[in-house]
């Protein structure tokens, strides 16, 4: 350590000495913060000079201004930390399901539901007619019975676990464990995080059987494959990718016929969990209610696609099936609180009721291009105005994202801005750094903005935040 730096190192004042400086005591009441969280913000604030100082960065002159508004450094930093990190982002990018921010919104029904029941005591766990302990499933298990048991050929049943890898990973370990699954070698996808199915299913101590080829498996490949240690046949829904060109895959209704045949039971991996037809909305993805219909023994799902509720993965199908799996100790493990069933009873009533368009992720699906353009104009026009900036409408297609109907697109109509000051990185950086963040996407050095993701009172935040950087 250098002569100069220790020299500059004594100018810094001591934590108690920060502490005691005129402020201090009423940055504690006005923050209702402690002492001691104070205390830690001014030790980050001394250590951060210590840094910049051991590194060269500062000279006597610097570090006499640093010390100078050393109170001002700890009550941002102060501020900071305790301003929670988890934050409502604008989703501009057209991408509905984008899980990296959080998936599909809830609906206000949902949210309200929730606050009812985080408020307070609940009766998650509890018979109120009976005065006795109940049982958590009871609060959804009614719902999904009435969305699925039409036309089906078997009484369905549902669990709750966190997400839809845990219900896969609970159905193989429940019904196949120390067994073997036959699956599809066109099926063994890999999802987000390098999750693969091999890999869940070698942790669920189920015995993976590959049949087939990447391209073509035929009903045949898996009868071949049936031994007395076959326990599932096994169908994985290509979620985030397509097999085109020269393909083959028996249908669910072959699978599900051969399964009766040797009397194995069919597990499907839906994963989307959609629960009306959305073809007609340009999505071609089968449902929950279609796979059940075909015979299928357990679907799982998630709760946060196509669904459009909390994260949750759901396990429906047979009684007796459903019932082995509820008993596994694992089931309590990956069992969800209340918060999760108060949004998914939320979430099911309206689809009970057909109130669709109260589902935020059902209602973007259905949002037609021209309601779209309507908006997109009229953002363009009010952004356009100001200097620096020049914003326009232009063509272009949303995606559904969240590792569902990989080749569904979705037309619309996308605001494009560019800026006379900043590059399209620099714009959308700003953007970014808004009071509310608004993430959009570039492409070919312009700004691109899907307002299909955004909620239309939204609107009014993007026009003041691209107003606000152009001055």
């Amino acid at each position: 350590m250098s002569t100069t730096s220790n020299t500059l190192f004594r100018k810094l004042p001591s934590v108690d000495e920060v502490l005691r400086l005129p402020g201090m005591a009423e940055l504690a009441a006005g923050e209702a913060a402690s002492t001691s969280a104070i205390a830690d913000a001014a030790r980050a604030v001394l250590e951060c000079l210590r840094e910049e100082i051991a590194a060269g960065h500062l000279n006597a002159a610097a570090v006499d201004i640093a010390v100078s508004g050393i109170a001002v450094a700890v009550e941002q930093h102060l501020r900071q930390s305790l301003t929670p990190s988890l934050k409502p982002v604008i989703n501009a990018t057209g991408v509905i399901l984008h899980t990296n921010l959080g998936r599909a919104p809830l609906s206000e029904v949902a949210i309200r539901h929730i606050g009812e029941v985080a408020r307070g005591y609940s009766n998650l766990e509890f018979d109120i007619q009976s005065g006795e302990r109940g049982k958590r499933d009871v609060h959804v298990q009614g719902l999904f019975a009435r969305l699925l048991n039409v036309d089906s050929q078997f009484d369905v049943q549902t669990v709750v676990v966190n997400n839809c890898a845990a219900a896969v990973m609970l159905a193989l370990n429940s019904l196949a464990e120390g067994g073997e699954v036959i699956v599809s070698r066109g099926e063994l996808v890999e999802i987000g995080g390098s999750f693969r199915v091999p890999e869940v299913m070698a942790k669920s101590q189920a015995i993976l059987r590959e049949v087939g080829t990447t391209n073509r498996t035929r009903i045949d490949d898996y009868e071949r494959a049936i031994t007395g240690k076959t326990r599932l046949l096994l169908r994985v829904h290509r979620s985030n990718f397509a097999i085109v060109g020269f393909t083959e895959q028996p249908s669910i209704a072959e699978l599900v016929a051969l399964g009766r045949k040797h009397n194995i039971p069919v597990l499907e991996d839906l994963g989307n969990g959609a629960l009306i037809d959305l073809r007609a909305m340009g999505v071609n993805e089968s449902g929950v209610a279609e796979s059940i219909r075909a015979g299928v023994d357990v679907i799982t799902y998630s709760g946060d696609k196509l669904l459009g509720g909390p994260q949750a993965g759901m396990l429906s199908g047979r009684a007796d099936l459903i019932a082995k799996i509820r008993s596994n100790p694992m089931f309590r493990a990956l069992r969800v609180d209340k918060l999760t069933y108060a949004a998914l009873e939320a979430t099911l009533m309206d689809y009970l009721r057909g109130n669709h368009d109260a589902i935020p992720v059902v209602r973007m699906i259905r949002l037609s291009a021209e309601e779209i353009r309507a908006r997109a104009e009229a953002l363009s026009k009010v952004v356009g105005k100001p200097p620096n900036l020049l914003a326009g409408v232009i063509a272009g297609q949303s995606i559904i994202g969240g590792g569902t109907a990989p080749t569904a697109v979705l037309p619309t109509f996308l605001v494009s801005v560019t800026s006379e000051k900043y590059s399209a990185d620099e714009l959308l950086a700003r953007l970014r750094a808004n009071h509310v963040p608004i993430v959009g996407r570039v492409e070919e050095g312009f700004v691109l903005l899907d307002l299909r993701t955004v909620f239309p009172e939204q609107d009014r935040i993007i026009a003041e935040a691209l107003i606000a950087i152009s001055g």
